[in-house]
């Protein structure tokens, strides 16, 4: 790597193969990538390697949620004939915990850039020129330029986070102390998350979601049974209701709603998105076409100006809404130092893409929703059916509720092809992978139906599914 000084500038200008602005998901996948590829690499982050992700989202919150299927296991254990109590919640405890894991996986990542000899440049970076990246008093160019600076956590119009009574996830996930309740803002997974983990901690819950549905992205039919779930655990749900504001208590927070209606609690979360961190970087005076606050790429995750390209919650395809999910982001950067580097690579289908909200129970789809194959390919073309999951042995086990419901093409009463896998039960999520194989790889229900699921597991369900849907049903009810 060159580095040259200009006499008597205090400036550092240093060259290299690529420069990433962002080492979260994306950026620090196309860091490793490329670096394997044999580019050389400078890697610029404000804070931590692995981002939101792994600091103040993904790790920490599902660490959150074990903890509470801990608990609820606990407080659960007689109708399995083991004699437990739940004592409490250490929130001490509990944090500690999840800050081991945060700090395992970062020590780890860390380890693996540098490995790799990856430079981790310290610092708040701006871009100053088309492919070039200031931090400081340093100035690094590269051949290309990767932007991914991610995303915040959004909030409403007029309604101000105060970090105490008024919170995002980033604060809810510091809480020293299990609310005795709280209103959620939102019924998407974040909001559904964080429900859930409190439910668990014995917080009174409710969420106010604006759509008709909690998990509102997901196939209606989905949402319905998480909704189901949600009231046999005493979650509190308001839909079709738009917040109105929200004021300071003795004891908490009032939340005035649309209508009239009022929630008081200890707390409000506000869990109604994130928007895209692009302000104030440079971007948009150097060319870079921002819509929304998003940078907007092509399929290739090229942006409008040459040899610089963006991934992850930071970016929109050709303006369409993209998906901020953290798998996502380090697909692209793979993708992205592989286009560099001169490979063939195939744009992703994001259709195709895993998603996964983990709360009790999970909710985990790939695909489409009957929804938008009805909408794509008529209603009259497609065929779907529903497994239920309490004809599944280890779901009996587990004594969880949920099912499997496939979408898939038909033509003159001919199944096609299955393009959705939509998922509610617990620890569902491990079987979606099994699902995006079947999309991505075009799957025929006859085909996925010959394969040999292993006794007794959930993905048992997966085949169950399929076989129903090739007209050969066995653990199936009429």
């Amino acid at each position: 790597m060159d580095l040259r000084s200009n006499e008597g500038a205090s400036v550092a200008e240093k060259q290299s193969d690529l420069v990433i602005l962002g080492g979260g998901s994306g950026g620090y996948a196309a860091a490793l990538r490329a670096a394997e590829l044999g580019k050389s690499v400078v890697l610029i982050e404000k804070d931590k390697v692995g981002g939101t992700c792994l600091h103040r989202g993904c790790i920490p919150t599902k660490a959150l949620l074990h903890a509470g299927e801990v608990a609820d296991s606990a407080r659960e254990s007689a109708q399995f004939g083991v004699n437990a109590t739940l004592e409490g919640i250490d929130m001490g405890g509990v944090n500690k915990y999840k800050d081991g894991v945060i700090t395992k996986n970062w020590k780890g990542l860390t380890g693996l850039i540098k490995a790799r000899g990856i430079e981790i440049v310290e610092g708040e970076g701006k871009l100053v020129g088309p492919k070039t990246v200031q931090v400081g008093d340093d100035t690094f160019t590269g051949t290309n330029v990767v932007l991914a600076t991610g995303s915040y956590s959004r909030t409403l119009p007029g309604l101000e986070l105060d970090g105490t009574r008024v919170i995002a996830s980033e604060q809810a996930l510091q809480l020293d102390h299990v609310p005795e309740s709280a209103v959620v803002l939102g019924g998407g997974v974040i909001g559904c998350e964080f429900a859930s983990a409190w439910t668990s901690f014995g917080t009174k819950v409710t969420i106010v979601e604006a759509l008709p549905h909690l998990v509102p992205l997901e196939d209606e039919a989905n949402s319905k049974l998480l909704e189901r779930a949600f009231r046999r655990r005493k979650i509190d749900f308001k839909l079709g209701t738009k917040f109105a504001s929200v004021e300071d208590t003795d004891h908490g927070v009032k939340v005035h709603l649309e209508g009239g209606d009022t929630i008081e609690a200890e707390l409000l979360l506000v869990a109604v998105g994130r928007g895209p961190v692009s302000q104030g970087l440079g971007y948009e005076e150097q060319g870079v076409t921002i819509e929304r606050g998003f940078v907007v790429t092509d399929e290739y995750l090229r942006t409008s100006v040459d040899g610089v390209y963006a991934v992850g919650d930071l970016i929109s395809i050709n303006g369409d809404p993209h998906l901020q999910l953290a798998h996502v982001g380090f697909a692209e950067g793979i993708q992205v130092a592989e286009h560099i580097a001169g490979l063939p690579v195939v744009p992703i289908d994001y259709a195709g893409v895993p998603r996964i909200t983990y709360c009790q129970p999970e909710v985990a789809s790939v695909g489409l929703s009957e929804a938008d194959a009805a909408e794509r390919f008529g209603a009259d073309n497609i065929k779907t059916v529903t497994y239920d999951l309490s004809g599944n042995g280890k779901s009996a086990i587990l004594n969880t509720k949920g099912a499997v419901k496939l979408v898939a093409m038909q033509k003159d009463g001919v199944v096609g092809t299955v393009v959705g896998v939509h998922i509610v039960g617990d620890r569902v999520g491990e079987l979606i992978a099994e699902a995006q194989l079947i999309y991505n790889w075009e799957a025929l229900p006859s085909e996925v139906a010959q394969l040999i699921h292993p006794h007794p597991t959930q993905s048992e369900a997966i085949g169950e599914a399929h076989l129903l849907l090739a007209g050969k049903p066995l653990h199936v009810h009429d």
